[in-house]
């Protein structure tokens, strides 16, 4: 019975979530350039959030950094390889296929929570880094020609955001793990499931597959 109500839930919320998608922005103030610090912050806090498949890529660091049981410091080197990508976009070096990059990376995250097939840490760690780099170069486009102080405050607001997301999903999966063996598994496969359904359908978006 539990594992159906969280098949169930882990339904209605990818359900819910993929009917929003086209309504998101993928930018808190709709696109407009930063032009003050307070305007930077509020573009990186809320950018990550606004774009379903990086949300859906930040949770899923999270649970598969808890999973690897290699501790937070997955999570930064996913984080630090985010703001590595939005520095590349920023030095004009040009990415092809970076929202193709950004919707599989997102549904292997996914298909690796679901299956929980164990890369180890050195692989897991290769795999955020380069997931950060495509999410990176792909949250940068909106701050290009930015002044230095809201792009700085653009910055530490992804840095911020993407932290805390990723370290509460983190946090959350070791607690449940650790508190409910029998349902932890289920759980675990349906958040798994979701993410790379997320993946998935912004994979067909990037390919045309769907408009």
């Amino acid at each position: 019975m539990k594992a159906t109500r969280v098949s169930h839930s882990a339904g209605t919320v990818l359900f819910s979530l993929l009917m929003a998608a086209p309504a998101f922005a993928h930018h808190p103030t709709g696109g407009e350039m930063p032009t003050s610090f307070e305007h930077g912050l509020l573009s990186g806090l809320g950018h990550p959030i606004l774009g379903l498949d990086h949300l859906a890529a930040i949770v899923g660091v999270g649970i598969l950094a808890a999973l690897i049981g290699a501790g937070p410091k997955t999570v930064f080197a996913f984080v630090l390889a985010m703001l590595a990508g939005v520095a590349i976009h920023l030095a004009s070096f040009d990415l092809p296929y970076g929202e193709l990059l950004v919707a599989l990376s997102t549904a292997v995250i996914g298909i690796l929570i679901a299956t929980r097939l164990s890369l180890g840490t050195i692989p897991t760690a290769l795999l955020f880094a380069a997931a950060g780099i495509v999410h990176g170069y792909a949250l940068g486009e909106s701050i290009i020609g930015a002044e230095p102080t809201p792009l700085y405050a653009y910055l530490a607001g992804l840095a911020v955001v993407q932290s805390a997301i990723a370290l509460a999903a983190y946090y959350l999966t070791v607690t449940v793990r650790d508190r409910s063996v029998e349902l932890a598994p289920k759980a675990i496969m349906a958040a798994g499931a979701v993410i790379a359904l997320v993946g998935a359908y912004f994979t067909a978006g990037a390919t045309g597959f769907v408009a």
